[in-house]
């Protein structure tokens, strides 16, 4: 019997190609987004079910389980991928902005993980795959908000791994760097007030260096593979780093004091 995965913001970026990869793999795939009547892409393969999930309504979260269980009879593996940055200057940031940047990220992860908890936990089985970012782990300027966001999903998700071996589930943590999305297009959200001038140095700082930033980028089928990777390998493993710019960054903040690093991150960007 095939198996079957949820993944959610699948209209686009890491979380279609994980679609598509799963599906060529066998795996039946409930694929889920916020707007599903204007995908057609996925909804022409076999053994792929588009349903409506919008991480802010738990009735959408509730309906695309159970869907997803009726269509396909079990749910194996969740996969935590929806989400967007909010970057910019905090003090311009709206305080509704703040928090529909956690609410998207964070409590809408816990609210999608709820919903599928019971029916691991009944068939003592499953894996919960959550998508971070080098960002949980390190920091730049202006992303406070995301990097708080990030760095709460690799704290919930460690300690959330303990409650899922009580149920005989799995808990993985997957890291990428930057990836060829539209991540810095719909998905971003930038706040500034150019009448704050003490940051604008800053900002423009930040901007500049974006390019260079994006110039390392994976597809986001890199991504896709280090996911079913985290899957399929049957190991115990909990974090697995994607992109070799992710990799490269990960270790140099592993090796490095704050001072160091911090100081590091201040000359790449010229501050």
């Amino acid at each position: 019997m095939s198996k079957t995965i949820l993944i959610t913001g699948a209209s686009s970026g890491i979380g279609k190609a994980t679609a598509k990869l799963f599906q060529s793999k066998g795996w039946n795939v409930v694929a889920t987004m916020r707007t599903p009547e204007k995908e057609t892409e996925l909804t022409a393969l076999e053994n792929i079910l588009v349903s409506r999930l919008d991480v802010l309504d738990r009735d959408s979260i509730t309906k695309s389980v159970q869907l997803g269980i009726e269509k396909f009879g079990k749910i194996d593996v969740l996969l935590n991928n929806a989400g967007y940055g909010a970057y910019g200057v905090l003090e311009a940031t709206p305080s509704e902005n703040i928090r529909r940047q956690f609410d998207v990220n964070v409590l809408g992860l816990l609210d999608v993980t709820k919903a599928i908890l019971p029916h691991f936990r009944e068939n003592k089985n499953g894996i919960l795959i959550n998508i971070s970012s080098i960002g949980g782990k390190m920091t730049f300027p202006l992303v406070s908000l995301y990097h708080g966001t990030k760095f709460a999903v690799e704290g919930i998700s460690e300690a959330l791994s303990f409650e899922m071996e009580a149920i005989g589930c799995k808990v993985k943590i997957v890291e990428p760097g930057a990836i060829k999305t539209d991540f810095l297009g719909r998905s971003f959200d930038f706040n500034n007030d150019e009448s704050l001038i003490e940051y604008q140095e800053l900002v423009g700082k930040l901007f500049n260096s974006l390019e260079s930033l994006m110039s390392n980028a994976s597809e986001a089928s890199v991504v896709a593979n280090v996911i079913y990777e985290a899957a399929t390998d049957g190991t115990e493993q909990l974090r697995y780093t994607a992109g070799e710019d992710a990799k490269a960054i990960i270790a140099h903040r592993q090796a490095s004091d704050d001072q160091s690093f911090i100081q590091g991150i201040k000359d790449q960007f010229n501050i």
